[in-house]
């Protein structure tokens, strides 16, 4: 992987294919490494960067807080090391309300967007609860105990039963995360406002994708918006993980996409 300076710290990325610009963005504890069987489907036709987030995978992990701003700025930052004007950018989960607060703060360097299991509502008061909990738990067991309890959840029962390499894999890709890193971007999460309002309000195209059977970010809070300028998709038998449980679907759902958003 490559590296661009971001506050000082080093901000890991891949970099593969030519043509019209995708930026993929990870989901919690997670790299870019959670793009490995979506990106061969797109690197063909396009040029796809899909950076380890601040405090993930290979990137560094500043001590403290995060916030979903920051994170976007890294984005940023990056796209203007590599002299990227626009781009359509597609964010998993986490990825996804780092997403939106670019299309928030840096609409002009969009020319799509899409949110991957995720959603514009904030974190109700239960779930900063839970964010809490989860800090609590990485602090006190690790990152690896951490890891365990929360990926088979991430994923449709059956996939858990019949699959559990995938389980396995994502996992490991988990315990990598510094745990400082997972609990300044758990901060981040707990933090960040509704931006409902940004995702219905954008005239920029726009992609929802859910998962048919994700109990993580359910469909009904992934599609609270069905403008002219909105494509949904909801993928049968995936959890929160169609990146790993239906990969090429997902693939095909994203190019479609781009495809219609780069012709327009």
């Amino acid at each position: 992987m490559e590296t661009v300076r971001c506050e000082g710290s080093n901000l890991c990325y891949s970099d593969q294919g030519s043509g019209d610009v995708i930026v993929l963005l990870h989901g919690f504890c997670g790299s870019a490494e959670y793009w490995e069987h979506v990106v061969p489907f797109l690197s063909g036709s396009y040029r796809v960067i899909a950076p380890d987030l601040r405090g993930h995978g290979s990137s560094d992990a500043p001590l403290g807080a995060y916030s979903i701003e920051q994170m976007a700025d890294d984005v940023v930052t990056l796209l203007d090391a590599l002299e990227v004007q626009e781009a359509i950018v597609l964010g998993h989960s986490l990825g996804g309300y780092i997403t939106l607060s670019l299309v928030q703060r840096y609409a002009s360097r969009l020319k799509g967007f899409g949110l991957i299991h995720s959603t514009g509502y904030p974190d109700s008061d239960e779930a900063k609860e839970k964010r809490l909990a989860s800090i609590g738990k990485i602090q006190n067991e690790g990152i690896t105990a951490f890891v365990d309890g929360l990926v088979p959840g991430l994923f449709a029962p059956a996939t858990v039963e019949n699959s559990p390499l995938l389980v396995d894999r994502v996992k490991e890709i988990g315990y990598r995360t510094p745990p400082h890193g997972a609990v300044g971007a758990a901060m981040a999460m707990r933090e960040r406002p509704d931006r409902r309002d940004v995702l219905s309000s954008s005239e920029l195209p726009v992609l929802l994708v859910a998962g048919a059977e994700d109990t993580h970010v359910t469909p009904e809070r992934i599609f609270t918006t069905d403008k002219a300028n909105v494509t949904q998709a909801t993928i049968s038998g995936a959890g929160h993980m169609s990146l790993y449980e239906a990969p090429q679907q997902l693939a095909e759902i994203l190019k479609d996409f781009a495809l219609a958003t780069v012709t327009k």
